[in-house]
């Protein structure tokens, strides 16, 4: 507890002190402090706690503290027991569900900890199961379709990054855990395609669901979502209809136009697919973006018709 108390007034004084002497003797303290092994009790603790810290807003720390657990379970993870992994497991899909309701950024941190150190502990056990699991569980809660996009948003990105970068989680891990979360890709579209058919009552609001749903199918197309999937069954697929509605619209244009891209540069049947409605791309949205100079709705669609182009030659 007075340690929590002393990360609490280090962070609050990084962020509001106005001397710049005391911010940088902050910062140098907390900096020491995350290399320690007590960084992981405190950061989740913070997480898990519902007692309140005066001395620091509770966003700045529980931000600070899902930060700490993903730096380190990227750095350190891998020397932790099976035991330790676990409890943090859970520890993790309570903050998940304990902040289901935002702040988004400190939501997006949790998920990405969370999906950090399934990819970890897959070799091990069955986390992927256990977590679908507890989405399941979670879209039942206020809010909970929120957090299960954002965390089904993450998952898949995790293999992406860990294939481009020089990870210390070895391929074969990562082959595991991309065939593991693949396994589960018949709910996700399911529920993907749920979301796309509720309705709000706010267009900002409908806006933004849109463009998480978009970015979360994005993720799951550069993971090999629909490898298993024939064209056919995907040309039909009602998913499909709506990243092509979404291209109507400004605010989930560039989202759509990325989806349809990624699927035609890893999907050997989807140019063809995509040829059959080009008709469609120029009559309905090239040429009234000629027409009124939309630079951004031209630049994207000459984009997806030189990758459809390209795929076809």
């Amino acid at each position: 507890m007075e340690l929590a108390m002393k990360v609490a007034e280090a962070v609050h004084v990084l962020n509001h002190d106005t001397q710049s002497c005391n911010r940088v003797a902050a910062n140098q303290w907390l900096v020491q402090f995350q290399q320690t092994h007590a960084a992981w009790d405190v950061a989740t603790n913070i997480l898990t706690s519902d007692r309140r810290h005066p001395l620091a807003s509770n966003f700045e720390l529980e931000f600070f503290a899902a930060q700490i657990l993903k730096r380190k379970i990227q750095n350190e993870g891998y020397q932790l027991q099976s035991g330790p992994k676990d409890a943090l497991l859970n520890a993790l899909l309570l903050a998940v569900k304990r902040f289901s309701s935002g702040p988004p950024q400190l939501l997006t941190q949790i998920c990405l900890a969370l999906s950090a150190l399934i990819l970890q502990v897959v070799a091990h056990g069955n986390p992927i199961e256990q977590l679908f699991y507890s989405l399941r569980n979670l879209q039942s809660e206020d809010n909970g379709n929120i957090a299960v996009l954002e965390m089904l948003t993450v998952l898949p990105e995790e293999v992406v990054d860990n294939q481009r970068i020089d990870s210390k989680i070895n391929s074969l891990h990562i082959s595991h855990y991309t065939q593991e979360l693949l396994s589960h890709t018949s709910m996700v579209l399911e529920f993907l395609l749920r979301q796309s058919e509720m309705n709000f009552d706010g267009s900002v609001q409908q806006n933004e669901r849109n463009r998480k749903i978009l970015r979360c199918l994005l993720s799951w197309v550069r993971a090999g979502c629909f490898s298993e999937i024939s064209p056919e069954t995907l040309a039909a697929h009602p998913l499909l209809n709506f990243v092509f509605n979404s291209l109507q619209d400004s605010t989930s244009f560039d989202l759509a136009i990325e989806v349809l891209v990624e699927l035609v540069t890893k999907h050997e049947g989807v140019p063809q697919i995509l040829l059959c409605r080009v008709h469609y791309l120029k009559e309905v949205l090239l040429f009234p973006a000629l027409n009124r100079g939309d630079m951004k709705v031209i630049g994207g669609l000459a984009c997806l018709l030189s990758e459809i182009g390209q795929a076809l030659m």
